[in-house]
């Protein structure tokens, strides 16, 4: 019973020693931020795939750009990125249509400019916390490494000191070092997988949004 007491979880990381605990305390705050924005990450790419496609669907069904740009729900960019793309460029547009002599080339180059500046802000906003994602789930691992083969150092050096070794001396020092990795694979895990599909999604958001402002692209040129 005893044996079973010293070698239960808790046990391990209370009598871990003081670098291996931080190790862990590290791995546990790392996992829980990135647990926060995987969470964060799911509903606002969730959240843009929705508004996208009503956006497009609107743009699509309506035939008076004007009307769609004054569009209350349009004009203050809360249909989500695509909105906001089709903002810039058609107040772009409007602007240097309104200019005395306006060459249709030019015009076009300003309002592609416009929609290109919109869409990389869009994007480094669906991009944010991508990065922490991927470092955590390449570092986290080495990290927890790091803590076990320090606590197995530990764990051999205090068998100097005891006159014939056995599996119960040699045991509670290496299982309290092995829990360090398994925390670091607890934090990597989920932050790979997660990294993965979303960086996916934001990929095929991207194709999207460029997608859409050729085509309204096109649709400005014939207009003008």
């Amino acid at each position: 019973m005893e044996v079973l007491q010293d070698l239960s979880f808790i046990n391990l990381i209370t009598h871990a020693s003081v670098l291996v605990q931080l190790v862990m305390g590290l791995l546990l705050l790392v996992s829980l931020m990135s647990w926060w924005y995987i969470f964060l990450k799911m509903f606002a790419i969730r959240a843009e795939k929705k508004l996208s496609e009503e956006f497009e669907e609107l743009f699509w069904s309506q035939s008076d750009l004007g009307k769609l740009y004054q569009n209350g729900t349009v004009a203050s960019g809360e249909a989500g990125c695509m909105a906001r793309i089709f903002s810039a460029g058609f107040a772009e547009f409007a602007k240097q249509k309104r200019k005395p002599g306006a060459d249709n080339i030019a015009v076009m180059e300003s309002v592609r400019r416009a929609m290109r500046a919109t869409y990389q802000r869009e994007m480094d906003n669906l991009e944010s916390h991508l990065s922490f994602l991927a470092t955590v789930g390449s570092v986290s691992p080495y990290v927890g490494l790091f803590g076990t083969v320090w606590g197995i150092m530990n764990a051999f050096r205090g068998l100097s000191n005891v006159g014939q070794a056995t599996l119960a001396h040699v045991a509670p020092g290496i299982a309290e070092a092995l829990v360090a990795t398994a925390m670091g694979l607890f934090a990597a895990i989920p932050a790979v997988v997660a990294y993965n599909r979303y960086a996916h999604d934001v990929t095929r958001l991207s194709s999207r949004f460029e997608s859409f402002m050729e085509e309204f692209s096109n649709v400005l040129q014939r207009q003008s």
